[in-house]
C-alpha cells in the first residue's frame, strides 16, 4: 500500500498544503489503496511534504508522485485529451503552482491577522517560551523566500492583483465545463482544485478570496470536486454553514 506523508486537514480544507491536496486527489483518482501518514515531515527527502512510499521507494514533490504513479502503475490522468490540450492543462497547473500560490503563502504568512488565526498554530507544539522566537524564525525565512521568487518585492495590493488575474484566467477558462478540460476530471484538475479550494479558505480575510467567491463557476467547482473526492468533509463544511 502507498503512503502518502500529510500535514493533514486544517483550515476547512483537506490539508493545509494544496501541494499535499493535489497528491491525494491523483491518488484518489487512481483507484490505488493508499494510507495518510502526518508524522513525517522531519524524514522528508527535501525538507517538504508532500512525499510517498511506494514498495519502499520514496518519492518526493507532488509533480514527481504524479510522473511515479504515471509509470509505475501505468495511470494516464490525461486520458482523452489531445497534445494541445495536455499543454493546456499543464500551463494552468503550473500558474498554480509558480505564481498564485506564493500569493496565498503571502496572504496566510505575511497579514497579521491571518498569520495569527492559521500558520500561528503550526507551532502550538513548540515550548511556550520558545514559540515566539519559533514563530519570528519562520516567518523571516518565508518574507525571504517571497522576496526571492520576486513576488514578494511588491506591495500587498499588487500582489492581491496578481492572484486576482490567476483565478480570473481559471474561471474564464473553466467556463461553464463541469472540470477544467471538459466532462472528465483530469490531472490538472487535482491541482486546480487544490488551490482554488485554498483561495476560498473562509478563515483568511483577503481580496484574493473575495475575488474567488464572486466566480460563481470556481465555487461550484470546488463544491463539485470536495463532494467528488472529500464527500465527509464536504458534508461537515455545508453543515457548519
Amino acid at each position: 500500500m502507498i503512503t502518502l506523508y500529510a500535514f493533514g486537514p486544517r483550515f476547512g480544507l483537506p490539508d493545509s498544503s494544496p501541494f499535499v491536496t493535489k497528491a491525494e486527489v491523483l491518488l484518489k483518482m487512481s483507484g490505488l489503496p493508499y494510507r495518510v501518514d502526518t508524522t513525517g515531515f522531519r524524514k522528508a527527502p527535501k525538507g517538504k511534504l508532500p512525499y510517498i512510499e511506494n514498495d519502499g521507494l520514496l518519492v518526493a514533490d507532488s509533480t514527481f508522485i504524479r510522473l511515479h504513479l504515471q509509470r509505475h502503475h501505468e495511470i494516464d490522468f490525461d486520458a482523452g485529451l489531445t497534445p494541445s490540450e495536455r499543454a493546456t492543462a499543464w500551463a494552468f497547473e503550473k500558474m498554480c503552482e509558480d505564481h498564485l500560490y506564493f500569493a496565498l503563502v503571502h496572504a496566510r504568512w505575511m497579514i497579521d491577522e491571518n498569520f495569527d488565526i492559521g500558520p500561528r498554530h503550526f507551532f502550538d507544539t513548540a515550548p511556550a517560551p520558545l514559540r515566539p522566537l519559533i514563530c519570528a524564525l519562520v516567518r523571516r525565512e518565508v518574507r525571504r523566500n517571497l522576496k526571492g521568487h520576486g513576488i514578494g518585492r511588491h506591495t500587498e495590493d499588487e500582489i492581491c492583483q496578481l492572484a486576482v488575474r490567476d483565478l480570473g484566467a481559471i474561471a474564464d477558462f473553466l467556463g461553464d465545463k463541469p472540470y477544467l478540460m471538459g466532462p472528465r476530471p483530469c490531472g490538472a484538475d487535482a491541482t486546480i482544485f487544490a488551490f482554488v479550494a485554498a483561495a476560498l479558505a473562509p478563515c483568511f480575510k483577503t481580496p484574493i478570496r473575495t475575488a474567488a467567491e464572486l466566480q460563481e463557476n470556481l465555487v461550484a467547482y470546488r463544491d463539485r470536486m470536495m463532494q467528488q473526492y472529500y464527500p465527509a468533509l464536504a458534508a461537515g463544511t455545508a453543515k457548519a454553514a
